[in-house]
């Protein structure tokens, strides 16, 4: 047997990489060496749901689970029905972190703090017996014909390990997430990569005729964005910015429209239910009980509805020619259809990405078809896994990223232990 300086080196210290690390040590494997390029571990935790991490979602049924991924939902129903969201509960339950569901479904520390997820995260590491080298990171890699890897790293001045900058090791897992030096790595080792493309951000309007409305929320929308040969739908609160539309719904649709998007350099039309979608008759309705029932009114001073925005019902009075001043009971009727298809179907065009695009995801990575989603195991070379966005995975947002780092990396340890402990 060859002498290796590591049983397992895992590259990548984010919520995959450590749940990896952790898992497998947990389950006996000794001496596993975590590394962290940057001085700082669990970055994206720590700046996650503005300082407050939403470590996952809650959605209980792995079915249903798999439905919230644009890309991977398919090849993630095995591992959600080993490890998904009431074990990611128990799990940091048993290590003292209570999660707290909020209204819309996200699960957060109880502290309202990501520090606590992360210290959390780094004391059961260095528990396990996980040594953590920051400032490390994997710059190149061989599978060995005998079995194992050869690794080189790069490592700051003040990293741990200095000296060290060649080791073997018996098992190697990356969980870079979304930097390209994991998507290079694949691809040294023979891994098809897709191309990545961002996924979860906001939409651009082209002179952006709702730049006056910048703060608006409106809860429901309807979304539709219409490319060249496909559609894109997504239904839930929309918010209204100095460039464009942001808010949940916006994000879920360009999450699952992200490559059509890239494909048609983010031009494309984007449709507005603004009455959450309600019928043409529900309406007309509307306005006829407003004229008989608020008939001296101002329109500007009577909405449809009340939880229609003041300042959206002002501007699409407006924008198509209704004079605000007017009372219910002067309304014509087609100036009402005007409005009814305002209401319903508002155009826009979509002209880029808005300039906060979201940066925590990308759409692309390794193939899924490569990798053994039962042990997170390359297909490829033996010893080798994978886990978190480093995947040709992604989620929407609301937790559902992190649950999948979590899921991959406890099926990629408890899998790298049952193979040591095999031998």
């Amino acid at each position: 047997m060859l002498p290796f300086d590591r049983s397992l080196v895992v590259a990548g210290g984010g919520p995959a990489g450590f749940m990896a690390a952790i898992t497998a040590a947990e389950q006996g494997v000794a001496g596993v060496l975590l590394l962290e390029a940057t001085p700082q571990a669990l970055g994206k935790v720590l700046i996650s749901g503005g300082g407050r991490c939403n470590v996952t979602h809650a959605c209980w049924d792995p079915k249903a689970l798999v439905g919230h991924y644009p890309r991977g939902g398919k090849a993630l129903r095995g591992p959600f029905n080993r490890f998904a969201t009431g074990d990611t509960l128990a799990w940091f339950a048993q290590r003292g972190l209570e999660l707290v569901e909020e209204p819309d479904g996200r699960l957060f520390p109880r502290s309202n703090r990501s520090s606590s997820v992360a210290q959390l995260l780094e004391t059961a590491a260095a528990t396990a017996g996980v040594t953590l080298w920051r400032g490390a990171s994997l710059r190149a890699v061989e599978a060995l014909g005998e079995g194992g890897f050869a690794l080189q790293l790069r490592l700051t001045a003040d990293a741990a390990g200095r000296g060290q900058e060649r080791l073997r090791c018996a098992r190697l897992l990356l969980a870079t997430g979304g930097h390209p030096s994991g998507r290079y790595l694949a691809g040294q080792l023979g891994h098809g990569v897709v191309a990545p493309v961002p996924s979860l951000f906001t939409l651009a309007l082209e002179a952006n005729p709702l730049a006056q409305l910048s703060g608006v929320v409106m809860d429901p929308v309807e979304l539709e964005l219409v490319l060249a040969e496909r559609r894109f739908r997504q239904r839930g609160p929309a918010l209204i910015t100095h460039w464009g539309l942001s808010g949940p719904a916006t994000l879920r649709l360009t999450a699952f429209a992200a490559r059509a998007l890239k494909e048609e350099d983010y031009r494309a039309e984007l449709r507005i239910d603004w009455s959450g979608g309600r019928s043409v008759a529900e309406l007309e309705a509307a306005c006829a009980t407003a004229r008989r029932e608020q008939a001296k009114r101002q329109l500007a001073n009577w909405r449809p509805w009340p939880e229609l925005s003041r300042r959206l019902w002002l501007h699409l009075l407006a924008s198509h020619q209704v004079n605000q001043e007017k009372r219910w009971a002067d309304l014509s009727r087609l100036e009402q259809q005007r409005l009814v298809v305002a209401l319903r179907a508002s155009r826009y065009a979509v002209s880029g990405r808005g300039p906060f695009g979201e940066e925590f995801v990308t759409a692309g990575g390794v193939a899924l078809g490569e990798v053994n989603f039962a042990t997170m195991e390359s297909r490829r070379h033996p010893g080798l896994y994978f886990a978190g966005e480093l995947l040709d995975v992604d989620g929407v947002t609301g937790g559902f990223n992190f649950q999948h780092c979590w899921s991959s990396g406890w099926l990629a340890g408890s899998a790298i232990a049952a193979a040591a402990a095999s031998i």
